[in-house]
């Protein structure tokens, strides 16, 4: 080959790499960041165990930026809606997420406008009482409060929080009239309710510590399976009752993500999620982990908006 034709050549490779685009074969090159819709407590601890372990997988660091705001919403909102479907900004999906567009306008559609990548974990929620009430079980409770209308108060954290929607859903099943109390977090509702002011507590695991001194007494969780902290208290599921509620989430990046970075970001927060510090945190924290590969999230994503979608009408919530 002569030295015109070398150079003719040289130049066609140089041209072709300029123009040819990034994909997920270059993917990544910088860090990601990994948008947390809270800006304190144990779920934001536990992003940063698996934001952490995911980057020594990942090649490079996975940095987590708070944006809380709109019971969640407002991070993965604005991730949808300003961010590049490059991969390098991903957020958390509550569940929220899938209420919110049934509850009232949002300027997101949770179907259309993300990429999901991998779904996580879900919290443990569950029914308190006070360790010297009369109440032994859950169907003893639910006894009680059907034979006295009015008479139960539970606290939740908000009056259109997935716990409250739990308990009234499955009170309209079940025919019974209990009146909730939405108060601000853990740190009202377990002095309500050790000073009597409230019947039970309906809520993730806020009131653990007060299970393990003997001040409360745990009468049913709600997810899948037995917790093995609290392997007595049965699940509402093996009660015959049908229902499990763990507040679900995962992790999505906006829409139009290339399937081979959706892959590349996949692959490597599985392998955080099978970390034992992540897993460690996830037992601290009461949680489970609740693994669906890209597939399968976006399908469960749309089981998710088609329940809230039926919660919030059955329950009228729906803002007029």
């Amino acid at each position: 080959m002569g030295l015109k034709a070398m150079r003719f050549a040289t130049m066609s490779i140089i041209l072709f790499l300029w123009i040819v685009p990034v994909t997920g074969a270059e993917f990544p090159s910088k860090p990601v960041t990994l948008i947390v819709p809270w800006s304190s407590g144990f779920g934001d601890a536990l992003a940063r165990v698996l934001a952490m372990n995911t980057g020594k997988h990942l090649g490079q660091p996975v940095v987590v930026e708070n944006k809380p705001g709109g019971a969640g919403t407002v991070g993965p909102a604005t991730m949808a809606a300003t961010a590049k479907p490059d991969g390098y900004t991903i957020s958390e999906i509550p569940l929220t997420i899938f209420r919110y567009p049934n509850l009232m306008k949002v300027n997101y559609d949770p179907l259309k406008d993300f990429s999901y990548i991998i779904h996580l974990t879900g919290y443990t929620f569950g029914v308190v009482v006070k360790a010297d009430s009369p109440w032994k079980t859950w169907n003893e409770f639910v006894a009680y409060a059907k034979a006295n209308p009015g008479k139960v108060t539970y606290g939740t954290t908000g009056a259109i929080s997935i716990a409250y929607t739990t308990m009234e859903m499955f009170a309209r099943k079940q025919g019974i009239k209990w009146v909730n109390v939405p108060m601000k977090g853990t740190g009202e509702l377990n002095p309500a309710l050790l000073g009597g002011h409230i019947t039970a507590i309906a809520s993730p695991s806020g009131w653990a510590p007060q299970v393990a001194s003997g001040d409360f007494r745990l009468l049913v969780t709600w997810g899948e399976e037995r917790n093995k902290k609290w392997p007595d208290a049965p699940t509402l599921k093996e009660l015959g009752y049908g229902i499990v509620t763990n507040s679900p989430y995962g992790l999505a990046g906006p829409k139009g993500i290339d399937p081979k970075i959706v892959q590349i970001l996949h692959d490597a927060f599985k392998k955080g999620m099978e970390d034992a510090a992540y897993v460690k945190a996830l037992d601290q924290f009461d949680m489970v982990p609740i693994y669906k590969n890209s597939e399968d999230y976006a399908k469960f994503a749309r089981e998710l908006w088609e329940e809230e979608k039926m919660i919030v009408e059955q329950l009228d919530l729906k803002q007029k």
